[in-house]
């Protein structure tokens, strides 16, 4: 896989995050701003233009700047959050130029990784890593592309279902506490809408 390859996943992506939107918006307004919908709308549509004129070959190079592009385009602390994910990607496949899958598995791994390092944060938190820890396990524990992908949304589904039985700690949800069981976390809700776009493929 090439770095212009990415330009399809994201595109599906954004499709997927554009028409939840409105429910991340609801989700968000629960604990939050409401702007959950809007910022991540706009940080995976900038990610979106930016693979169609990015002439990057190097994969460590491009998922920096991705990297960048999110987080200056969803301003939000779950964009920060997402940027982690990106930039630990982009340590793990530095000198890439022709992706396996493989490639893909640690470099997921890393990302999530940087993402718990720089908040601090596991599952059981109420917070994204609840759905994409296990995704993300699911799917470096797969021998292909499709059940990789397939996996991964099997267990970000779960992990997003489960939020709803936690209390947050982490974020402006955190202040709520006893108040945010029996709601989705909205970071773990944008998780699983990334895998089901990527499920699609």
């Amino acid at each position: 896989m090439k770095t212009k390859d990415c330009v399809a996943y994201f595109k599906k992506i954004h499709e997927e995050i554009h028409l939840n939107s409105a429910k991340l918006v609801e989700l968000d307004q629960a604990f939050g701003d409401g702007d959950l919908g809007i910022s991540m709308d706009q940080g995976f549509l900038a990610i979106y233009q930016f693979s169609q004129i990015c002439d990057e070959e190097d994969f460590g190079k491009y998922f920096l700047q991705v990297s960048k592009v999110f987080n200056e385009s969803a301003p939000s602390s779950l964009g920060t959050i997402i940027s982690f994910g990106f930039m630990g990607m982009a340590k793990s496949m530095k000198g890439i130029t022709d992706a396996k899958l493989s490639d893909f598995q640690i470099a997921l791994k890393k990302g999530l990784e940087n993402i718990k390092e720089k908040t601090n944060s596991k599952v059981g938190d109420k917070t994204i890593i609840d759905s994409l820890e296990p995704a993300i396990d699911a799917f470096a524990d797969a021998n292909d592309k499709v059940d990789a992908l397939n996996n991964a949304f099997i267990a970000s589904e779960k992990g997003m279902t489960n939020t709803s039985d936690l209390i947050a700690v982490h974020g402006r949800a955190s202040y709520h506490k006893e108040k945010t069981l029996g709601h989705i976390d909205g970071g773990a809700y944008v998780s699983y809408v990334i895998f089901k776009a990527l499920c699609n493929d």
